[in-house]
């Protein structure tokens, strides 16, 4: 099995680039996915929150409120940490029981190329974990206007979480395999495209991406 990490801060085309892979055939985790598991009622992680942040993260149901959770966990340093703390080795868990559930499928070949869409892979301190981490970039004030004009976000709040997210310095360092995406949806396809061909001829040979001596960038 072939390890890839997928990262990228918000507005990059991330999860474009996750669904290009899957279409070509890569199995694809996704960790948002994942994260909203994890909180679900009856989860441990849903009570070890509501027991640091109070019952008022809670919706009447029982679910988890989002948006209350984020007002009491971003308020300062602290609580972010206690966030994390509580969330990011769930994910990592639940994430390394589906890349084992794909490894004992009966129809498991062992070349697989698995890759884990990841916003946090590098804020979390997972890259050393994969074969290979393709990066995704693109210029702050691209994916502001992305975000503000096609999703409607707060432009202040799109911002803020940019800040808090890696930066494409750290970024650079961490990636085998960097994307640019700044320009048509057809030139970071194209891109993808010729990733996801060096990443099976990788696979292929049996040794990781890092071995290339090399960080290839596209477009």
């Amino acid at each position: 099995m072939y390890l890839v990490g997928l990262t990228g801060g918000i507005g990059s085309g991330k999860s474009t680039v996750a669904q290009r892979l899957a279409a070509l055939g890569c199995e694809v985790i996704d960790a948002d996915a994942v994260a909203r598991e994890v909180v679900q009622p009856g989860e441990p992680t849903l009570r070890d929150l509501a027991e640091r942040f109070g019952p008022t993260v809670l919706h009447e149901d029982g679910t988890l409120d989002r948006q209350a959770l984020a007002r009491v966990a971003f308020a300062d340093d602290d609580a972010r940490a206690d966030l994390d703390r509580i969330t990011h080795p769930r994910i990592a868990a639940r994430i390394a029981e589906r890349i084992a559930q794909i490894g004992a499928a009966a129809d498991a070949t062992g070349d697989e190329v698995v890759v884990v869409d990841h916003p946090l892979l590098i804020e979390t301190g997972q890259t050393g974990r994969f074969d290979a981490v393709v990066a995704v970039l693109a210029d702050e004030e691209v994916r502001v206007r992305r975000l503000v004009g096609a999703r409607g976000l707060d432009e202040e709040d799109v911002r803020a979480r940019i800040r808090v997210q890696a930066d494409d310095r750290q970024r650079r360092q961490a990636a085998t395999h960097i994307l640019h995406n700044e320009g048509s949806l057809e030139e970071l396809l194209s891109q993808v495209d010729a990733v996801h061909d060096d990443l099976m001829a990788t696979a292929g040979r049996g040794r990781s991406a890092v071995e290339h001596g090399r960080t290839p960038e596209y477009g």
